[in-house]
């Protein structure tokens, strides 16, 4: 069974609390739990990691080399800041898809631009949760050609 890494930027830990009307209203276990759930249910292993600093996720994406297939990235607001991020995940030789949970293009304009979309197989915001399923499941099918 392929394994991915789900993994989760800076603030994510305080989704359900943190201003819900842009993140809605489910935590960041909740999400895992779904993602662990239909990662099953396509024949894939999920392991979530999150974490509030940039060195942490770079360390988590070098070890995912050694035992993953692809990779499911919310950035946080790292997206548009980490050229440090952008050349780990372009060094990694993994597929990763990004994702977000608002629509970053219909936020403030900083948010607009990604330093990461150039170096990922694709990119899924806007959606709340489901951001996450649609990228899991495009990743399967991405590994499954």
């Amino acid at each position: 069974m392929p394994s991915l890494l789900l993994l989760h930027g800076p603030n994510l830990n305080i989704l359900g609390t943190r201003e819900p009307e842009i993140y809605g209203s489910l935590t960041l276990a909740d999400i895992n739990t779904r993602l662990i759930e239909a990662g099953r249910e396509l024949g894939v292993e999920v392991r979530a990691y999150q974490s509030n600093s940039e060195g942490a996720l770079i360390d988590a994406l070098h070890d995912a080399r050694g035992w993953a297939s692809g990779v499911l990235f919310n950035p946080g607001g790292y997206t548009h800041t980490s050229v440090a991020l952008r050349d780990a995940v372009s060094a990694i030789g993994l597929p990763v898809i990004e994702v977000h949970l608002s629509n970053v293009y219909a936020r403030e304009e900083f948010r607009h631009t990604s330093l990461l979309s150039p170096v990922c197989k694709g990119k899924i915001t806007g959606f709340g949760w489901r951001s996450y399923w649609l990228g899991l499941l495009a990743l399967v099918k991405l590994l499954e050609e």
